[in-house]
């Protein structure tokens, strides 16, 4: 089952082009990661499909034009982390997880049962359940971080889209949180998110899909799209690639055309 499509779209900021006929497909079960240097147009391209950014072309969420959704209604197909994960409010942990299922509930009404068993289940998944009682200002970077990734998770969305989820995360909740993101797609939903990581994107996602000032130039498997062309094209570095039983390991090691 499809469930982002994309055809044709272009996008700009301002009097500047972003985005170029870029057209995609991702099913359920897929986890995509969006790939490519800084200024390359990932970020623009998950802004656009939720309309935060104007664009052209047709962009479809659970074979429905986008366009002809609510917010309410786009916000029950589709979760959203953005880069920006600043917190504004004094607010208990829990209950900041549990506006993820705002999209779900009539006004002024209290949560469901099932409602707080998926805000319980979003936050052991990013292992913050120990913080519930706290207030989400009183929390170190990584520990907010971990706290809107599990909001975003408590939406229990078809399409989770993520921009830079691992930014701001040691290692350990890196892996987990990657984990997360490959049992959602492996439960039926279909996660796209930007990575800087490459050895993350490598090890984790089904697919990677690499942009490129704007237009996507290699969409397939990792091991087809980090190769060491693209490394030395599109990222301007020499890299060690090397398949192994855990999958592709990528470590740039030198600027291209300069001595390993």
């Amino acid at each position: 089952m499809t469930i982002l499509s994309l055809s044709h779209v272009h996008a700009s900021l301002g009097s500047r082009a972003v985005l170029h006929d870029v057209s995609l497909d991702v099913r359920a079960g897929e986890f995509v990661g969006l790939i490519g240097p800084n200024g390359a147009g990932k970020s623009t391209l998950l802004r656009s499909i939720l309309g935060l950014v104007p664009s052209s072309g047709d962009i479809g969420i659970a074979g429905k034009p986008a366009r002809r959704m609510n917010n309410r209604e786009r916000a029950r197909h589709v979760a959203y982390l953005p880069q920006d994960r600043e917190i504004a409010w004094a607010m208990p942990v829990e209950d900041l997880v549990a506006l993820g299922r705002t999209p779900y509930r009539r006004e002024f009404s209290r949560p469901s049962a099932h409602d707080a068993a998926l805000v319980e289940q979003a936050m052991q998944r990013m292992d913050v359940q120990q913080l519930r009682h706290r207030s989400a200002l009183a929390l170190s970077g990584g520990e907010q971080a971990r706290v809107l990734i599990a909001r975003a998770l408590a939406q229990d969305a078809a399409l989770l889209l993520a921009d830079e989820p691992a930014a701001g995360l040691d290692p350990a909740h890196q892996i987990g949180l990657m984990q997360s993101l490959a049992d959602l797609a492996g439960k039926g939903s279909a996660v796209v998110a930007s990575l800087h990581d490459l050895g993350l994107a490598a090890g984790w996602c089904t697919r990677l899909v690499l942009i490129h000032a704007g237009r996507i130039v290699a969409d397939g498997r990792p091991a087809e799209v980090l190769t060491a062309d693209h490394m030395r094209r599109i990222y301007g570095v020499e890299a060690y690639l090397q398949a192994t039983e855990q999958g592709l390991i990528v470590q740039p090691v030198a600027l291209a055309g300069m001595p390993e």
